[in-house]
């Protein structure tokens, strides 16, 4: 047995679906408005896991032009019939202006987990995280989080719809029926089917997405109830334990190991800095071991006692040999493994994109104007410039998240601008509201300057209730001309700061508070997807000068 301990998908990784299929584990997570939507690891051993290309990949898969922040791709579900696979997913359209939601729900499948997918069905709006149960005489059905704009609070999630889907007609068939409306913790969410010894189970997500988050189990011996809830529901939560690590547990699925004797349970959770409540790394993917008792599932904790909170890790055999995985659980004594400490990308192939992704736009996607180039300079990462930082529509952006509380990510970059409209550089940012960047750009006087311009919420930030961030700005530092400039972000746990050299060996410091407190889900607001790092390019002007980055590195410390 090897100990693995939580999270095992650090960073980012939101409402996790675990699917096991001829000997594997796959989990798909939430992407919200970074391009490609859906994310999904793989692993044979739930302890190295590797990337697989994202299913959602292409203009004719996915439209997120305009999607405001933290829209997008939420809550997918992956499940696994008639030979195929199958995703569902939501593209979420619009959620926090006014009482109604624009949840389009989608569904795609594939016979091998790499695509090539199918072009998405339409399969109804009436509410988000929708997630696909097989059952077992061979018909689908979809279940869905209903949302009643005509009601006020927690009430607004009025409960769970099932209804069948017809597979040769690709589209559903009868009415939906509300089959289970919830418990007293409220805000009912992230429904996921499952069927074993005679019961149907419930699992989804209550609580809300913060602190209060948990999941929710109910059974029943009928496909449409009444569900009777777990009689030490909830299953899982982090919420009144304040000396956890594991914080926010909640919006879980299960799935039995290969051999069948073990079923392991995985659910989103949060890594607050320490002193704060603020989740730079977003909301991550954890998991435990359940064990039955009367039929109902239990959390097992380390020594297997029986507690429904997360554990700090799990023990799980390992029999094969994995995927080497560009992320590894943390093994014995909390360590990953040192290779993986250093991540350093070329830009001579494409296989950089597993960790990068874009915002809103496929980054070689077809039906908008070229942003970025791996050819017109060989070994280099061409960005044309983009939109301004706070456009929903075009931004020439590339990033990958933040999956450490310490790190350093640098780059080497040549630009240069001829007007104050063009900027070039690093990137330190959780959404359109709130963000660092560090820009080498022009001014009249001094030529090619750089220079930290930074765009904030204020404290208890609301983007749809008058609120305004602020713009701010650094000093102007000239810089020498023509030639390559070294740009570098540290983060330390609460301190971060910018860097850059001319020569690529001297360093010097830009005094500049940054300020990875905000960068996170809770500062200012509510939002989902935790920061991330990265380049980017901007042309107020013509939408065409560009910059060229020759590497990206991402170093944990």
């Amino acid at each position: 047995m090897t100990k693995v301990y939580n999270p095992i998908l650090s960073g980012f990784h939101a409402d996790p679906s675990i699917l096991c299929v001829n000997g594997e584990y796959f989990i798909a997570n939430s992407t919200f408005e970074w391009y490609p939507g859906v994310e999904i690891h793989r692993s044979k051993d739930l302890v190295h896991w590797s990337s697989v290309p994202s299913p959602l990949s292409e203009d004719r898969l996915l439209n997120m032009a305009g999607a405001y922040e933290s829209c997008g791709i939420w809550a997918p579900c992956l499940s696994y019939s008639d030979g195929k696979f199958w995703l569902i997913y939501t593209n979420v359209r619009s959620w926090n202006k006014g009482p109604w939601k624009d949840t389009p729900n989608f569904l795609v499948t594939a016979e091998s987990i790499e695509g090539p997918w199918s072009d998405p069905v339409f399969l109804n709006a009436s509410g988000f995280d929708p997630s696909m149960f097989h059952d077992d005489d061979g018909r689908h059905w979809l279940i869905n989080m209903e949302w009643d704009y005509r009601k006020k609070g927690p009430n607004q999630f009025s409960g769970l719809l099932l209804q069948e889907y017809s597979a040769t007609k690709k589209h559903l068939i009868g009415k939906p029926k509300k089959i289970f409306t919830g418990t007293d913790i409220g805000c009912l969410e992230g429904p996921h089917l499952y069927k074993r010894n005679g019961y149907y189970y419930i699992v989804a997500a209550e609580g809300g997405t913060g602190y209060e988050h948990a999941v929710t189990c109910a059974r029943s011996k009928d496909l449409f109830g009444p569900y009777e809830v777990h009689p030490e529901n909830p299953l899982i939560s982090s919420y009144g334990y304040d000396d956890l690590k594991i914080k926010k547990a909640g919006h879980g699925s299960w799935c039995d190991s290969p051999d069948g004797k073990h079923t392991y349970l995985v659910y989103l959770c949060g890594r607050p800095l320490s002193g704060t409540l603020n989740c730079p790394l977003g909301r991550e993917t954890s998991f435990a071991e359940l064990t039955w008792k009367d039929d109902w599932p239990y959390v097992m904790q380390p020594g297997g006692s029986l507690q429904n909170t997360p554990p700090e890790y799990v023990e799980v055999p390992i029999e094969v040999d994995s995927f080497p995985g560009e992320r590894d659980s943390a093994l014995e004594g909390g360590k990953a493994d040192d290779y993986c400490k250093v991540t350093r990308y070329d830009f001579s192939k494409r296989d950089f994109l597993l960790d990068f992704k874009t915002l809103r736009f496929p980054m070689f996607g077809k039906k908008q104007r070229k942003r970025f180039s791996l050819e017109e300079r060989p070994g280099f990462l061409r960005i044309f410039g983009g939109q301004s930082f706070v456009s929903n529509f075009d931004q020439s952006i590339i990033a990958r998240r933040q999956t450490d509380f310490a790190f350093e990510a640098e780059t080497k970059v040549y630009f240069e601008p001829t007007y104050f409209q063009q900027l070039a550089g690093l990137t330190y940012r959780y959404d359109e509201d709130t963000q660092y960047n560090l820009c080498i750009t022009y001014d009249e006087q001094l030529g090619k300057v750089l220079q930290v311009q930074a765009f904030l919420p204020p404290v208890n930030y609301h983007p749809y209730a008058g609120s305004v961030s602020s713009y701010s700005e650094g000093m102007k530092i000239q810089l020498k001309g023509d030639g390559a400039v070294w740009l570098k972000l540290t983060v330390d746990n609460h301190k971060a700061y910018f860097s850059y050299s001319e020569d690529g060996s001297l360093w010097r410091k830009i005094r500049f508070e940054v300020n990875p407190d905000k960068v996170s889900d809770e500062f200012g607001g509510l939002g989902f997807t935790g920061a991330f790092v990265g380049m980017f390019a901007c042309d107020f002007e013509t939408y065409s000068e560009y910059a060229d980055f020759e590497y990206f590195k991402y170093t944990k410390n």
